[in-house]
């Protein structure tokens, strides 16, 4: 199935059936999936979106809404429709979907719309939302396959039929006590291909991986990846079953974790929406871009330091923007892969040790290799060998500096308990640029002008 992009049709068509009757726009609806209306929502006024959402059955609408990203604001679709509607489309929500779009609400809207609900839905959906958003608790699905461990096949069989029957899918059978305290997990095939006067407690297997509600999603993401899971149970501290974490839970906070490093690389503040308007975009990022601005004073002050040098050798002040440039874009290439590395898994120190390590080498070689294309270039414009020698050493220099802050500065914040993804940018930009224009300058001053 290839993936659904909105034109130019799709909109025009949308447009003109939500000028026409119910009838029309209802045809029109049926012959897009859930997930496509989804996408659709992101161009069409809250007006639009609110007309259609009530016209969907209670069953395609929660799908649609589940499908919605966070910036779309399912929520306000939620609040604004009729309260028997409403408790329709929740009723028919994942535990934790409907968890995570109540949970964007206020207080008292909160509890208008579980009161209105189903109280075992109610109670399943509360007790998920007292958990943070961003921890295996706050995307777990409490709706979960749980046969006793004393149980034989035949009884397991049965009560694993009646459970499934208001489940979409499941994966994994979970095996507990009569306390509840998860023992293990069970697969549909051990138990189907087992002997009839097999047992639940001779099947199940007791070395498997879980999780704590309080453990961050990405954390989560990173246990599903390194075991090829599609599902993990989520337990409290004494072992308890509460809910389980599925591969789809964790496609979300993967993307999700991957916006907001990236954000934060660029200097942008993770709370700022994609699709948010000028204002919100100037209150996230205008204090960045005021602490980049103090720190590009410090740069241009090495040049004022050197205005002499300048002055006599006019020709450096081209070369020294090229050096701090490559500088900047070297750094950010070492920052890059070191973030991924950190978010990846925890770095031991002789792993630290060896990442920086690595980003010197490919510093000082990267380095090396485009001080000796400035070396020619400074050759043929100047003719002068030992201009180009003092570029060939500022270019290895400010490159293999750009190499060990992008690696080393990330790693230093991530032990200090800063997150890297936000501070280290930054942080590096100020050390290639100061970097690039003093190399220059103090060579040149030292070994071309010294009389």
């Amino acid at each position: 199935m290839q993936s659904f992009e909105i034109d130019k049709s799709d909109l025009l068509r949308f447009k003109t059936a939500l000028e026409g009757d119910d009838a029309g726009l209802e045809a029109l609806l049926n012959e897009y999936h859930a997930s496509e209306i989804a996408i659709l929502f992101e161009r069409l006024p809250q007006e639009a979106k609110e007309r259609i959402i009530n016209l969907l059955p209670a069953d395609i609408a929660s799908e649609v809404l589940s499908e919605m990203t966070e910036e779309s604001h399912p929520e306000d679709l939620l609040l604004n429709m009729h309260p028997d509607k409403r408790s329709d489309i929740v009723e028919e929500l994942d535990y934790d979907d409907a968890t995570d779009i109540i949970s964007q609400l206020e207080e008292h809207e909160q509890h208008e719309i579980l009161q209105d609900i189903d109280q075992e839905d109610a109670t399943n959906i509360r007790a998920l939302l007292k958990y943070d958003e961003d921890t295996a608790g706050g995307i777990m699905n409490s709706e979960i396959i749980k046969v006793n461990i004393n149980l034989d096949k035949k009884d397991a069989l049965d009560e694993i039929i009646r459970q499934s029957e208001e489940m979409e899918e499941f994966y994994t059978i979970y095996v507990v006590d009569d306390a509840d305290i998860l023992q293990g997990i069970l697969s549909i095939k051990s138990i189907i291909k087992a002997r009839h006067d097999a047992r639940v407690r001779d099947l199940v297997v007791t070395d498997f991986v879980y999780v704590k509600a309080e453990l961050d999603q990405e954390d989560v993401a990173g246990l599903i990846s390194q075991y090829n899971l599609t599902t993990i149970p989520v337990v409290d501290d004494n072992m308890k079953l509460l809910g389980r974490v599925t591969v789809d839970d964790i496609i979300d906070v993967m993307e999700q974790e991957s916006t907001e490093d990236i954000l934060k690389i660029a200097g942008v503040s993770e709370d700022e929406e994609l699709s948010g308007n000028w204002k919100e975009a100037v209150k996230s990022r205008l204090p960045w871009l005021v602490i980049n601005l103090g720190t590009a004073y410090l740069a241009a002050s090495i040049i004022r330091r050197f205005g002499t040098t300048v002055a006599q050798l006019p020709q450096i002040a081209a070369y020294m923007t090229i050096i701090a440039g490559m500088g900047g874009n070297a750094a950010t290439q070492s920052l890059a892969v070191t973030v991924r590395r950190i978010s990846l898994s925890d770095l031991s120190d002789a792993q630290a040790y060896n990442t920086v390590l690595k980003e010197f080498l490919v510093g000082l070689l990267n380095g090396a290799a485009n001080g000796l294309i400035v070396f020619a270039i400074a050759m043929f414009y100047d003719a002068d060998p030992k201009l180009g020698l003092v570029l060939f050493l500022a270019m290895t220099g400010n490159l293999v500096i750009a190499g060990l802050t992008g690696a080393s500065i990330p790693l230093v914040l991530k032990r200090v308990g800063i997150d890297p993804a936000v501070a280290s940018s930054i942080i590096i930009t100020t050390f290639t640029d100061c970097a690039g224009f003093l190399l220059p300058l103090w060579l040149a001053s030292h070994f071309l002008l010294q009389h």
